[in-house]
This record gives structure tokens, sequence and C-alpha cells, in this order.
């Protein structure tokens, strides 16, 4: 399309007061005008005269773009305000002449561009004005004419350099890539509108964000924390997959060490640009801005950093970052550059989900008993292997070695609020995990007498990531989070523990990706992440809990009148809401709510009594076992 020269070489005057001159008359009353004035046999011709008029007003177009041309070349006649009033009265005639021949809009917008170069080299104000009006006529009465978008943004330029207004420059450009996004002005417009946005914090029009399209920029959105003296989590979702790169800085004449994320592609509302000051705990605050045309850069200043952990996970896509100050670190590794951490095996033989499930008889509860006070439990699968228990569950527990006593455990009831969890039978899983929660917090308060927090006591929605940051920030010792089970085949029911940790076998990661919110694939890709996030993350110490407590559960069931009880024994998998637990871990998967066995159970007050009791036997005989001195 015809380009702006004005585009070019306007712009960089200054505004300054002029004599201003009467603007121009309406379109329609110069029309009625020159109806006057000019010869009737040019303005009304029949349609037999249409080919020779537009033969007239085709060279007399030309006739005006070359005086144009005159003006831009000859320093003599350029120097006077008169010569370009003419230059602008040719293409004024032409136009009247006939507002609908093909040169009609070519009028408008040379009418635009020479009211623009009067502008710059006059200093006249009403010239400004005089020349965006003339493009919004071009845009306004030819909108489908490859000058339309031209029009647009040259509009776009005036109101930033001539009128300083950049709100009213956005609005332009932005019409240029919402309406016009196969014109040749579609790339600056959106590069004008990304610097309006960095400088002038101007919103982007919401087809230039998203996660659709290659050229658009991803939203971040505004930052989530939760700290305590000594641990921060900060999450930081996106509206897609986002490159992005951390850096720590130093701290420097008394300000803290800060942390900075940024993020590629990517832009941030103007409304979520201030500085959020918190001064609670280790962090102090959290600055966000639009850092260049493509980058939102994330700073954390934080008050002591110790050490750091970034990750990210996926559906929706979000950044966790968590940070330990120098209070609760100073013993442990640093976790910036994590080494490579050995799988430990599994624990127990687990049969396939589709394999007949593993049947623990009253009879057989003291001979399991037994068996797991010697530091092992031996549970036949459907191929008769049989397993033991990993010879590392043998050794002292790290509690045991700290002489640690067990203080406070936080209970977490799954999904809630907008997410049900699994649905089926007429229940949801939302509902059953919060009240046997509710159950189980009494019950381990009697048996181990120690403080017990639930992530929510009411049903409302919490992330993922904020059930472990609340474990966290509590200083919690233990942390259990409640769930459901469903599977596609009704007839699978029972219960089963997991913790954290890689896994290779198709029905736990099948579990977890469901818990998780995200797909089977997705789950496969957060077995890269778990390379970097393992050290340190309590593997030994929550298979040892997820054994104590899963082992007492089911034999303490299967000595009481509720039948047989399926167990589908230990396991792990890699569950969001383990990642980052400063303490042992374990997600119990109390029932499969798609099997009517499991929900008549689950329906039976008796029957969650019953498991709360078990639950806070093996709890308690966990903690006995961990704080017993050597």
């Amino acid at each position: 399309m015809t380009s702006s020269i004005v585009q070019r070489t306007l712009y960089s005057a200054r505004i300054t007061p002029g004599k201003p001159r009467i603007r121009r008359a309406p379109l329609l009353l110069l029309l009625l005008f020159l109806q006057v004035i000019i010869p009737a046999n040019l303005v009304f011709s029949s349609s037999l005269d249409k080919p020779a008029i537009e033969d007239s007003i085709s060279q007399r177009y030309s006739e005006a773009k070359f005086y144009f041309n005159e003006l831009l070349t000859n320093d003599t006649i350029s120097q006077k305000v008169e010569n370009w009033e003419r230059g602008a009265q040719n293409f004024r005639r032409i136009y009247l002449a006939d507002p609908q021949s093909e040169q009609a809009p070519a009028c408008l917008f040379m009418l635009g561009q020479i009211y623009a170069y009067m502008f710059q080299r006059f200093h006249n104000v009403s010239d400004l004005d005089e020349s965006i009006s003339y493009y919004k006529d071009v845009a306004r009465l030819f909108p489908e004419n490859r000058l339309a978008d031209d029009s647009y943004y040259a509009m776009g330029l005036l109101y930033l350099k001539g009128k300083q207004d950049p709100d009213q420059a956005a609005q332009q450009f932005s019409k240029i890539v919402q309406d016009y996004q196969s014109g040749d002005m579609h790339p600056q417009a959106a590069e004008m509108l990304k610097q309006l946005s960095t400088d002038h914090n101007v919103a982007l029009p919401t087809v230039m964000v998203g996660n659709s399209g290659l050229s658009k920029l991803n939203y971040i959105l505004p930052v989530k924390y939760w700290s305590s003296d000594d641990y921060t989590r900060i999450v930081i979702m996106a509206s897609g997959p986002v490159n992005y790169r951390e850096e720590l800085l130093d701290g420097s004449e008394g300000k803290p060490r800060r942390l900075y994320i940024d993020f590629q592609s990517s832009y941030i509302e103007p409304q979520y640009r201030e500085p959020l000051k918190i001064e609670d705990g280790l962090l102090q605050q959290v600055r966000t801005a639009q850092f260049s045309k493509d980058t939102v850069r994330v700073v954390l200043d934080i008050e002591s950093i110790d050490s750091y952990r970034i990750y990210s996970l996926p559906e929706p896509f979000r950044v966790v970052v968590d940070v330990r100050g120098k209070s609760v670190a100073n013993n442990q590794k640093k976790l910036t550059k994590p080494a490579p951490v050995k799988t430990p095996d599994t624990i127990v033989a687990i049969p396939p989900a589709t394999a007949k499930p593993i049947v623990i008889h009253p009879e057989r509860r003291k001979v399991l008993a037994a068996e797991q006070h010697r530091g092992k439990m031996i549970l036949k699968s459907n191929n008769s292997k049989v397993v033991a228990l990993m010879p590392e569950l043998l050794a002292p527990s790290l509690a045991q070695q700290l002489g640690l006593k067990v203080k406070r455990i936080v209970l977490d009831p799954g999904h809630g609020g907008k997410d049900p969890g699994a649905l089926a039978n007429g229940l949801q899983e939302k509902d059953i995990v919060l009240k046997f929660a509710q159950q189980l917090k009494p019950a381990i308060e009697k048996e181990i007498g120690c403080e017990v927090l639930l992530t929510r006591d009411i049903d409302t929605f919490i992330s993922l990531e904020e059930r472990t940051a609340i474990a966290n920030t509590q200083n919690a010792d233990l942390f259990i989070s409640i769930h459901l089970n469903a599977h596609p085949s009704p007839k699978v029911r029972g219960l089963e523990t997991y913790y954290l940790n890689l896994s290779t076998n198709a029905e736990a990661m099948r579990v977890a990706a469901m818990e998780n919110a995200t797909s089977t694939n997705q789950m496969s890709d957060l077995q890269d992440i778990l390379q970097d996030i393992m050290q340190n993350s309590k593997i030994t110490e929550s298979s040892r809990l997820a054994e104590q407590v899963h082992g007492t559960l089911v034999a303490g069931l299967a000595q009481k009148s509720f039948g047989d009880v399926q167990n589908l024994g230990v396991k792990q998998a890699p569950f969001y809401v383990l990642i980052g637990a400063q303490m042992p871990a374990i997600l119990m998967e109390l029932a499969f709510i798609s099997n009517e066995e499991d929900v008549q159970n689950l329906k039976s007050d008796a029957y969650l009594s019953a498991m709360a009791h078990e639950i806070a036997l093996g709890v308690q005989a966990y903690v006995n076992s961990a704080t017993a001195k050597l």
C-alpha cells in the first residue's frame, strides 16, 4: 500500500503556537459550494460521460501529485504557506469533482499528508488537526480501501508525536491490528503498540496476547505468593508456555538481594505493574514491569536468600519459585543447582490396576503386623512374586538421627470450590475428603497430641501450589493430602498411598495426571523437571511415612467388619501437590468413587471413623519410630 512519507520525516518537530487558520468546511458544504463554481458537466455528468470524467480526474490527480513532489523537493516554493495551500486545494477540488472516483481515497490521504507537512514546517496546530481530520475521512468513508490502514497508522503517529497523546495513538494502532491483520501496516502497528505498552503503560488489545498464534504475546498474570520468616513460594501464571531466565543479584546500599525472572514474548497488563510491598516474612516486595516490548520482568526483593529453586508446571503453565532463607538452610545443600538423585526402588510390588487386587483377609492381620514390625511387608501379587521392603527403610531415619519430634501436621483435603474432583455415583470427591479430613484431625490430635491444620475447612478452591506452600509456611512436620480415586472400569476398587518420585508405572501416572488436572503426556514431560528438584525432597522419609500409614490402615480395616480390603499398595508418582514439600509428604487415595462397593463404605460414618482411627495410629507409629532414641 501507499506508505506515508510523513511518518519518516514529520515528528521530530516540537509543537509551537502558530497563527490559527480557519478549519476546512465540512465536505458536504464544500460540495454544495463547488456545485456553483465548477461547471455542471464536470460535477453532474451523465453515466455516458463517466469514462471521460475518470480520465480527466486521473490526469488532474497526476498533475496534483507532480506539484506535491515539487513542494517536497523545491526549497523555494516550499517556504511559502500559500504554495502548500495551493497543493491542498488541487487535491480537494479533484475529490469534490467526484467523491466516488477511484482517486477519491487517495485525494483525502494526500490532503492528510500535505497538512502534516505544513504542521512540521510552520508549527501551526490547526494544520495538525486538519491532517488528522482528512486521515479520519479516509478510514471512515473508505474502510475497505488499501489506504485505510495507512491512515490509521499516520493518525497514530500524529497523536503520539504531535499531540503527545499515547492513549489516542494506541487506539489508532489497535484498529489496525484488530481490523487489518493482513494489511502491510500491521507489523509496524503491533510494534508501536508494544512500545507504547512499555513506555506509557498502555494496554495491548486482546488480539495481540494469548496462547494462539506465533506472533502473539503470552499474558503474564499477577504474582501469587506465600511467605514466612524463612520460606517463600511465588507462583507466576502465564497464558501459555513461556521461555524464561532468572538471575540473582547481590544486595547493595541497604537493598536486599534480588531475584529477577524475565519472561520472553510476554505481556502484563498495566494495572498489574505497580510494585507490591509485602514486608511480612522473607519476601519484602514484588515488582512486575513490561521490561521491553516483548519481555516481562518480575523482581523479588527478599530479605535473605540462601537457596532457591525455579521450575515450571503445565496446564495451566506456571512458574513456581521456592526460596529459602538463611535461618533454615545453613545445614542443608544449595538447591539452585541440584545434583542428579538416584531413584529408589519401588517399596512394594504393585499389580496393574486391571489385575486382580490384593485382598487381605482378617486372619492375615497378625502375620502382616509381625512382618511389618520386623521392617518388611510382604505382599503377593498376581504373578506370585514376593518383594521385600527397601533396605533403606531398615536404617535409622533422618528424624531419628536428629532426635526430632512431630509438632505440627497439615492435612490437605483435595479439590474444593470450583474443582469438584472425581464425580461418580452421585458423589463429589471434594465433599467426602473434606468430611473425612475433619474427622481425621481430632483423631490424630488425640493419638499424637500434636497440632493439626487443614489447608481448607470449607468448600473453597485452593491451587495445588498453595497447598504445599501452606505446609511449608506453617513449618509442618508432616503433610498428608487426602483424595478419592476413579477409574474407567467400575470394577476397580481399593486404596493406595503415594509419595513423590519418578515413576514408569502407567497406572500411577494416570492417577497423578488426574489429580494434577493435566494429561499423561504432560506428566511424562514432568519427569524431566523432577530430575532437577528431587534433591532434599524427603523421598526416604516420605516412603517411610507412606509405608507405615498405609500398612496400618490396611491391616486395621481388614480386622473390622467392612469386608475384604482391596490393597493397591504404596506407589510413587509425580504429584504436583507434593512438589516442594519440605517435610515428609504423602498422598492417599482412600477409595474409588467409581466403584459401588467403595461408595457404600464412603457413605458409612462408621467406616470413615475407622479409617480416621487407623490412619492416626499409622501416623503415631511413624512418629514413634522416627523419634525413638537409638
